[in-house]
Parts: structure tokens; C-alpha cells; sequence
């Protein structure tokens, strides 16, 4: 018994095949991680300060607490230039360092913090096309009256230890 060669038709079924399971295995994965990131704060671009001649920049963005307005953090951020992507591949990513400074813009009460959840993420951006992004966790510590905001790397693949730490500590109304 002889094995039949595939005819060029059925070559070109199982491609057709093959390229609609995929283009279905992409939109149902889209679908998922839209249906799966929360809702965070959204950030503002205060500034945008280049650092070389190759384009690459740190960005500067300001995220209101979405359970406190009267508190605004100050994120930054690494972001490579088309050149550098070109020189260096990882065509897709950005460094994960960030750095965090928040400030009280108005007075809050020891209750605020006392009914914030102990842990929460306030804001998510994508530093990758997949596997890393920035986050901003806020930390509830009514013992002290204060607040802790931190500024780490994320990935799906390898912890990463970059990270950025700010308190605030409420304005008294007067």
C-alpha cells in the first residue's frame, strides 16, 4: 500500500484551515485579555524628556488615585526610539525601571484610608506587546494614617525586582 501524495487542493484547504483557527485563536485570545485586564486610573503625559540621540525618552505621566482625587502620583518611565529598537531587536518591549513620587494635593481623612482595601493596583500600562507592564499598587496602612504607592515591573514569565516606592502622608484640614 502506497501513501497518496496530497494534491495541491488539499494543501491548500489544510493552509486555509490552518490560518482561520489561528486568526480565531487570536481573536478569542484578544478578547480574553481585554475581558480580564480591570479598569485602572488613567494616566496623563506631564512630560516627555529625551535622554539620547537615538530617540529614546522618559516619560513623565501623572495618575490620580481613582478612590482619592487628592492624591496625585507622578510616574516615569523608559521608552526606546525606533532607532534603538532597530540596533538592539526586542522590537516589542521597554525596559521595566520606573520611578514614583506622590503627593497629597488635599486633605484626606484617617477614615479614607481606614476603608481602602489593605492592596489594590490603581493603574496597568503595557511595556510589551504581551508579557510586561507597569503597575502601580496602592497600600493602605491606617496604623501610621498613610499611604504607600508602588511602582514595579511586571511579567508573566520572570518576577522582576524593579521597583519604586512613595508615601503620603495626609494633609491635615485645617
Amino acid at each position: 500500500m502506497t501513501a497518496r501524495k496530497p494534491r495541491p487542493t488539499d494543501l491548500k484547504a489544510h493552509r486555509t484551515s490552518a490560518v482561520n483557527r489561528a486568526g480565531k485563536w487570536a481573536k478569542g485570545a484578544s478578547l480574553l485579555v481585554a475581558l480580564a485586564t480591570p479598569l485602572s486610573a488613567h494616566a496623563d503625559v506631564v512630560a516627555e524628556v529625551g535622554v539620547d540621540w537615538v530617540g529614546n525618552d522618559v516619560i513623565v505621566e501623572v495618575v490620580q488615585d481613582p478612590d482619592l482625587p487628592q492624591v496625585a502620583c507622578y510616574v516615569s518611565y523608559f521608552d526606546r526610539g525606533m532607532i534603538d529598537r532597530l540596533q538592539k531587536g526586542n522590537w516589542f518591549e521597554d525596559p521595566s525601571y520606573s520611578a514614583i513620587d506622590c503627593v497629597a494635593t488635599g486633605p484626606i481623612a484617617s477614615e479614607d484610608i481606614a476603608n481602602l482595601p489593605r492592596k489594590e493596583k490603581i493603574f496597568s500600562e503595557r511595556q510589551s506587546l504581551i508579557l510586561k507592564s507597569l503597575k502601580v499598587t496602592r497600600i493602605a496602612d491606617p496604623a501610621r494614617n498613610a499611604l504607600v504607592y508602588l511602582s514595579h515591573g511586571a511579567q508573566v514569565t520572570d518576577g522582576s525586582g524593579k521597583m519604586a516606592l512613595s508615601a503620603v502622608v495626609p494633609l491635615q484640614s485645617q
